[in-house]
């Protein structure tokens, strides 16, 4: 049995309060947050901690949606001085943070570059930014749309800072050269995830217009599970997705509905969106960015409610991967919980804006 609408608000501002006083305490002294790394090729299969630069920056993203409070703004003062520490200059970012064993071999990427960019600029901290948007736009194919990497291609600038950002990993070709020989995907890779958080932090201006209709085509043709090598689960690359049109971009409106419907689809009897608490979270998300209505989550939300473990997160799940295959994947309970927090969060905004029926 679902709660009544003020039953299930109550208990969405006791969770919200307790859950942020526990990822309060789990945010590592640097500002990072944990993330745990998997490779189901290993033998015991186990989760493992690594320490990567982007999930403290989509955990900060997530806490902006919150009702700012003393324990809020610490984190985000915190995180937002860890991602300002890990920069590659100028104002690039890689997945690695220094010391990190792979910071050498994996250089700067443009999903990490637009995902601080975006935090930082929210938080008022455009200086670490440098030129990073025109080094993004110098770093486009052929067809407007954002390469994954920065590094050197075929082409032609005339900006001799984005030389300098992409002929540094030639500054040890060896691990270069290592790096890449591994890699699941190509130096050129163009992914619809990445574009999207791009154009997040770009937003709508003549030189994202090809991302839009990239973004429109991908929906159209029904690739959200095909359309990026790291994200391979349809919620959460509608998160992403969503995300821009709740930002104002109006051309994404032929996209709107087929993502609410399809939405809707993945839910189960129990509320879930999808199979995961995580998928959940960010499909919650999705659906009110879509201006789907708070009184269409009840469901939903008390199956988060549901989830919340006793030591006060959520189960974590797998966000990301390390290419095509689902071999490799990074997530969190703190990753999760920044989810969840986000979907508590603008349920209880959408709901108390709605107007009395």
């Amino acid at each position: 049995m679902i709660d009544a609408p003020a039953d299930l608000a109550a208990q969405a501002a006791e969770t919200l309060a307790r859950a942020v006083a526990w990822l309060r305490q789990r945010q590592h002294p640097s500002g990072e947050f944990p993330v745990l790394y998997v490779d189901d090729r290993r033998e015991d299969c186990q989760w493992i901690p690594d320490t990567c630069i982007f999930p403290t920056a989509l955990i900060g993203e997530s806490l902006l949606a919150l009702p700012p409070c003393p324990a809020v703004e610490d984190m985000l003062d915190r995180a937002c001085r860890f991602l300002i520490a890990q920069s590659h200059r100028p104002g690039l970012w890689s997945h690695y943070p220094e010391g990190h064993g792979m910071r050498t071999l994996c250089g700067p990427d443009a999903d990490d570059t637009a995902c601080v960019s975006a935090l930082l600029r929210a938080r008022g901290h455009t200086a670490p930014l440098g030129r990073n948007v025109e080094l993004l736009l110098a770093n486009r194919s052929p067809q407007g749309l954002f390469h994954t990497w920065f590094v050197t291609r075929l082409g032609w600038s005339v900006d001799l800072e984005y030389w300098r950002a992409v002929l540094a990993e030639w500054r040890h070709p060896r691990c270069t050269l290592r790096f890449w020989w591994g890699m699941a995907g190509p130096r050129n890779g163009v992914d619809g995830v990445v574009n999207a958080n791009v154009l997040y932090y770009l937003g709508d201006r003549p030189q994202t217009q090809p991302v839009i209709d990239y973004l429109l085509r991908i929906i159209a043709t029904r690739e959200e599970t095909r359309c990026d090598l790291w994200y391979h689960e349809a919620n959460v690359v509608y998160y992403f997705f969503a995300r821009n049109f709740a930002r104002g971009i109006s051309r994404l409106e032929p996209a709107r509905q087929p993502m609410i419907e399809r939405l809707r689809a993945s839910a189960k009897p129990d509320g879930r969106l999808g199979e995961t608490v995580l998928e959940t979270a960010m499909g919650a998300c999705a659906l009110l960015h879509l201006g789907v209505p708070a009184s269409e989550l009840t469901a939903t939300i008390h199956f988060l409610l549901q989830s919340w473990l006793p030591d006060g997160g959520w189960p974590r799940g797998r966000l990301y991967y390390g290419g095509s295959s689902n071999a490799t994947a990074w997530g969190s309970e703190e990753l999760t919980t920044g989810f969840c927090l986000e979907a508590l969060a603008r349920f209880q905004a959408t709901r108390t804006a709605a107007p009395p029926n």
